[in-house]
């Protein structure tokens, strides 16, 4: 990435921290909101090693990924955001404005494993607050709006939730997670999609993979995980249903964007993501 860009582009995000402070005050989130934003992939699929750049720098609709969603979360003060970051970190740290936390994930182990690398500041944030509601998303899904971010938050604050999960629905047929839901329209629990019964695959809520946790809660999943596994690894996903057995209170915010929840794995996965945001997707 040219010296020229990368500057252009802190500069837009340090114009973005500059208006934050008057835009909170219209948002009006009744806490303090910190957010963890997983930054970590490689992104294999996108050929990266040979473009020479991490999944998260690729470029859709004229910024990188990350950009699209930290301008996105611009109502989230940097300091309060931590980063994950691994493969090639130190393009990804120069590339966004220093105020931003950083914490490296050295061996890709799976979504649990990479937040787990900000558990030392989540325990801080534990100390003075066990409640505090910590936002974890992706830094390769660049289409889920401030409106949705937003309202998920104060969804979340309003219910005394322990947990609250993103869910959309779309058209397309994905190979994502489905939300199971008893009759009530309670959530029971996230089905992957290999996992998948004929019935469950007729579902079309899928699960976006962003949450908001209590950060106690968070720490307590954190340590609850187990990576017995196909993969071998430790996914965030086993979180919340851990939180449900021990009888926290869950919640779903199901978002009204037929996109919102696409992230970016392969070539097709990027030009799709572009297309939507150039306007160019029905």
């Amino acid at each position: 990435m040219k010296e020229n860009t990368k500057a252009n582009m802190k500069d837009n995000l340090s114009m973005d921290i500059l208006t934050r402070s008057a835009e909170n005050m219209s948002e009006k989130i009744p806490a303090k909101v910190r957010a963890v934003v997983l930054a970590a992939g490689q992104g294999k699929r996108l050929n990266s090693e040979a473009a020479n750049l991490p999944k998260v720098l690729r470029r859709a609709a004229g910024h990188t990924l990350l950009e699209h969603v930290l301008r996105t979360l611009n109502f989230i003060d940097p300091s309060d955001t931590m980063l994950v970051v691994g493969y090639m970190w130190e393009k990804v740290c120069a590339t966004v404005a220093p105020e931003y936390l950083h914490v490296i994930q050295t061996e890709q182990l799976g979504t649990g494993h990479a937040v787990a690398q900000a558990r030392a500041w989540l325990e801080e944030v534990a100390k003075k607050l066990p409640a505090a509601p910590i936002l974890c998303c992706y830094g390769d899904m660049p289409l889920i709006s401030r409106e949705t971010y937003i309202g998920m938050i104060k969804h979340h604050i309003a219910s005394a939730a322990t947990c609250t999960i993103l869910s959309y629905d779309t058209p397309l047929d994905l190979a994502y997670g489905r939300i199971i839901r008893n009759e009530d329209g309670e959530f029971c629990e996230v089905v992957e999609d290999r996992d998948c019964t004929p019935a469950q695959k007729a579902i079309h809520e899928y699960n976006a993979g962003v949450y908001v946790f209590a950060v106690q809660a968070l720490l307590d999943g954190i340590a609850s995980l187990k990576n017995d596994n196909s993969q071998n690894e430790y996914y965030l996903t086993d979180i919340p249903g851990f939180l449900r057995s021990r009888g926290d209170k869950i919640e779903l915010y199901r978002s009204t964007g037929k996109y919102e929840g696409l992230g970016v794995n392969t070539q097709a996965d990027l030009d799709l993501v572009s297309r939507i945001l150039r306007g160019e997707q029905g």
